[in-house]
């Protein structure tokens, strides 16, 4: 049994156009906020946190009516269509508007837009991929996704937009849409959700009846009370260390500018490199010695790299910057590859889309509580407060999943199916 790369990177187009998306947003909007807008640390985090009100509402509703979706394109290849035609149209809408009541307006119909397809796009992976393969087939996904923040990192220095003061966006945010809509083409023409899905039953289902693969819980049945909390304290997990990490993500691009007066580009552009770097071995590492075991050190890496960070101030060394952004991107990598795959270990069949739901309200329940507690905390101690802060919650995930027992995998069968399972496509 191996994975099938040459699928899963075409599958992983619809993750690469979804995080172009939210590297731009993440890193242009609070920028607009306090330089075109002149809002305080606080206000902007209450506008940075809208979009995880939505998702936490939304994501659920729409990953679970994807599972109920029957259409000749698939269940989740109609939402991604729609959903990312508007989400770009919106997106480039931004960098026009002086206004602020209709600036927020586009913003959250754009995040609206998002809402509507982000959890069908990341349950196609598991849609599509064995059970046993769903680490190495997220560390492709999480790669691609990767892939397009980095593309966009690389726009935003092109447009120079960590230029001090800067308040025009207007042609970097229309370049990013048509990346999106260029992605989106590419998946539409290639992947063959249906036909894929179909085959990856049958391989699932002949595995199960040579023993290889089991559902944990078996299909059609509940999850045990211990399944259950293992369930719990994973979306905890993912909870604690997205206030720590998207604490960090939602105001670097200010923090840099503002405190450490160095582009905030770079940094960022390294984190991802390392990231994109150790996905694949993350991978593999996992299904040898297990998701959880994995994730312990992945969070260990993210609270050194938040912690050693607290001591960076404006004239620090740029190498010793350097090697904490790549720690924390290699510990982020870590995480991402292994917990997503272990919160859709425990679904039941035909239900993938509804704990993608689960996974996403965890984690954007998070983001709504962080920019704004965090903005709160800058406001009245100041940016000293800003990596401690992400150390702290990332610290607290380690415990929180410490005490998991369930969503890691069965160790890998060998040589069984692997024309369905991993083979190349004709």
């Amino acid at each position: 049994m191996k994975l099938n790369y040459k699928r899963t990177i075409l599958v992983g187009f619809a993750f690469f156009l979804i995080s172009a998306f939210w590297q731009a947003y993440d890193t242009i909007v609070p920028l607009i906020l306090t330089n075109k807008f002149e809002m305080e640390q606080v206000w902007s985090g209450v506008i940075m946190s809208l979009d995880n009100v939505f998702a936490v509402f939304l994501l659920p509703v729409f990953g679970t009516l994807s599972d109920k979706t029957s259409t000749k394109f698939g269940k989740r290849t109609p939402f991604i269509f729609f959903g990312t035609i508007l989400a770009a149209i919106f997106l480039s809408l931004l960098g026009f508007i002086s206004n602020l009541v209709l600036f927020v307006i586009i913003l959250l119909l754009s995040l609206l837009s998002m809402a509507t397809f982000r959890s069908p796009a990341v349950a196609l992976m598991p849609d599509v991929t064995l059970k046993p393969l769903r680490s190495k087939g997220n560390a492709i996904i999480n790669l691609m996704g990767t892939a397009g923040g980095m593309l966009v990192l690389g726009l935003s220095m092109v447009f120079g937009t960590n230029e001090k003061g800067k308040t025009d966006f207007s042609v970097y945010l229309i370049s990013v849409s048509l990346l999106m809509l260029g992605a989106l083409v590419v998946f539409l023409v290639t992947v063959k959700e249906p036909l894929w899905a179909k085959e990856a039953d049958e391989a699932g289902a002949l595995l199960e009846k040579d023993g290889k693969v089991t559902d944990e819980p078996k299909a059609q049945g509940k999850l045990t009370k211990s399944e259950m909390t293992s369930l719990i304290l994973i979306l905890a997990s993912v909870a604690l260390w997205y206030i720590g990490y998207n604490a960090v993500t939602s105001k670097y691009s200010v923090y840099a500018t503002e405190v450490l007066e160095v582009p905030y580009n770079t940094t960022l552009l390294l984190a991802q490199a390392a990231a994109i770097i150790s996905y694949i071995p993350v991978g593999i590492v996992a299904s040898k010695i297990g998701r959880k075991k994995t994730i312990l050190a992945g969070v260990t890496m993210l609270t050194v790299a938040f912690a050693a960070a607290s001591f960076i101030k404006a004239g620090t060394p740029a190498p010793v910057m350097y090697v904490l952004f790549a720690l924390a991107g290699i510990g982020w990598a870590t995480i991402n590859v292994n917990s997503f795959p272990m919160v859709v270990e425990l679904a039941k069949h035909g239900d993938v889309g509804k704990y993608t739901g689960f996974y996403y309200t965890a984690s954007m329940s998070a983001q709504i509580v962080t920019p704004i507690l965090s903005g709160l905390l800058i406001t009245l101690i100041g940016w000293e407060i800003f990596f401690p802060y992400a150390a702290i919650f990332a610290g607290l995930a380690f415990v929180t999943m410490f005490f998991v027992k369930h969503g890691d995998a069965k160790p890998e069968a060998q040589g069984a199916l692997e024309a369905l399972a991993g083979g190349d496509d004709d």
